[in-house]
């Protein structure tokens, strides 16, 4: 696959927000732990929202998965190189398709399976993409950040800036 980098949105830069257990809040920016939408379990990635809004729709899918009072902590991000999946050009230059990133994934990857979106991520890092914009599927017009890679050399930054109260 060739780069796709005249698809790459704009630079991003401000305040996003992240759902954590206040016990491990020194790890807010390390990335997931475990599996996700757009990871395997081996590959570290920061899920951030563009808002409070979207995180509380975001925990939606997570909601039998919390056995502790989470925080929302506010983090400072600048990136680049980010794939904005709710324009349908991008989409179409970067041969994506917008069903695989938001079919079901859970239950694949509980079975062992790879789900469509781990592709995604896959084919987006090939063609240099540090991450993507996520259109949120529990509340259109809310949106995800998705960080592939952040605070090491030519990547996006995320610094931790507080908590929202």
């Amino acid at each position: 696959m060739t780069s796709i980098d005249s698809t790459f949105a704009p630079a991003i830069q401000g305040t996003f927000y992240r759902a954590i257990d206040p016990n491990f809040r020194e790890f807010a920016i390390v990335g997931s732990r475990s599996a996700g939408r757009y990871s395997r379990a081996h590959e570290p990635t920061l899920y951030l929202s563009s808002s409070v809004d979207g995180v509380e729709a975001a925990m939606i899918a997570h909601k039998d998965s919390r056995s502790a009072a989470l925080e929302i902590v506010k983090i400072d991000v600048e990136a680049s190189g980010i794939v904005d999946l709710r324009d349908a050009s991008t989409l179409e230059v970067a041969g994506i398709d917008i069903a695989h990133a938001v079919a079901p994934w859970q239950d694949i990857a509980a079975a062992g399976g790879t789900p469509l979106s781990w592709l995604v991520r896959d084919r987006l890092l090939e063609a240099g993409a540090n991450g993507l914009i996520d259109p949120s599927r529990k509340s259109p017009g809310l949106w995800h950040l998705v960080l592939f890679r952040w605070n090491e050399a030519g990547a996006p930054t995320a610094r931790i800036t507080g908590t929202h109260c």
